[in-house]
């Protein structure tokens, strides 16, 4: 696979994503479904932003590493939240994620009026190899 990040500016680097990835000689693509705070018994978390954005990313990561990709590989991230500024104090938590697997992923981070049931926070991603 060969992946080529586009940025005609530098300010996005702050924000952690990229504005455009370009990806060729693809092996397989994976879309993940949106990943919430969501336990393994099927029970919606009710708990705070910082905790739902926690289980959230644990849980995409799970999907990707369980279907064989690796997070690295994740070109696409859509972010929903039902409060950015309630996930603005803890949005360092996804940049670190995003650093240590050094992803470099076109985003999208969109306000919603509401999630499933009690849910804060989902991540959906489309991720190559």
């Amino acid at each position: 696979m060969n992946k080529r990040s586009i940025n005609p500016w530098t300010w996005q680097q702050q924000r952690s994503y990229v504005q455009a990835v370009e990806v060729k000689n693809v092996e397989g693509t994976l879309y993940c479904s949106g990943q919430a705070a969501i336990a393994d018994d099927g029970i919606s978390s009710d708990k705070d932003m910082e905790s739902q954005l926690r289980q959230a990313i644990a849980n995409l990561e799970n999907v990707i590493q369980t279907a064989g990709y690796l997070c690295s590989g994740i070109v696409r991230l859509n972010l929903y939240t039902t409060s950015m500024r309630e996930l603005w104090p803890h949005f360092p938590i996804l940049q670190e994620w995003i650093a240590k697997h050094q992803i470099e992923q076109a985003l999208t981070a969109l306000e919603v009026v509401g999630l499933f049931e009690t849910l804060k926070v989902e991540l959906e991603a489309t991720v190559v190899k």
